[in-house]
């Protein structure tokens, strides 16, 4: 069972992902300790679970991607990615000699629409091959505990209308209430794509510890 905990929020124009940064041992240094990657330069993912398997599936992510890019001349949609991960993962649930990826994939971007919109998507892809779309989902430890924090949050269509910063604090915020824990900047990951900014992207520890001091303002 994961000790890491990983929420992801979609706002109106935008989709948050945080998860802690832990790092196992005081020699290590912390900015090479990550959970969160890039598949491609717009899509970016988060890995909660046994990281060995998290690279392996990243691999395998990144390939898709790339042979979607080189078939079809265009980026890889997220919910594509999403549906061709997830079955990979599927049929190792089939096979015999192989064991499920012991790792939970939560995939965040802006997917252009046919009106030629861009709209946040958050996707998240267990081990049995599942995976569906989300306002907000957690992966890891307190995983029910903030889905269900996430739900009283949501309530009346609440999260359609959150702006960036909204979603940036909403998303530490949870992290914090759900966990009873006040973080450093240099403990989290936060990683954001938004309509103007539509690359995937991780925050300095200067601009989250901004939004850590908003939160404790607002408290």
């Amino acid at each position: 069972v994961s000790t890491q905990s990983t929420w992801g929020i979609r706002g109106a124009k935008c989709a948050v992902v945080v998860t802690q940064r832990k790092v196992p041992d005081k020699l290590l240094r912390p900015e090479t300790v990550t959970h969160v990657f890039h598949v491609t330069k717009n899509i970016g993912c988060v890995i909660t679970g046994r990281i060995a398997d998290g690279k392996a599936f990243l691999y395998k992510a990144r390939q898709e991607a790339s042979n979607f890019w080189y078939k079809n001349g265009y980026d890889i949609p997220v919910s594509f990615l999403a549906k061709r991960l997830a079955d990979s993962a599927q049929l190792t649930t089939q096979n015999v000699g192989q064991r499920p990826y012991g790792v939970a994939l939560i995939l965040v971007s802006m997917e252009q629409m046919d009106d030629g919109t861009l709209a946040p998507k958050i996707y998240k892809v267990d081990p049995a091959g599942s995976y569906l779309g989300w306002f907000g989902t957690a992966s890891g430890q307190k995983e029910t505990e903030a889905i269900n924090y996430l739900e009283k949050k949501h309530r009346g269509g609440k999260m359609d209308n959150l702006s960036v910063e909204d979603s940036i604090v909403l998303a530490i915020g949870t992290l914090q209430s759900v966990l009873a824990s006040d973080f450093k900047a240099t403990e989290l990951e936060v990683g954001i794509v938004t309509e103007d900014h539509p690359a995937f992207r991780l925050l300095t520890d200067e601009e989250i510890d901004r939004h850590l001091t908003a939160i404790a303002e607002k408290d």
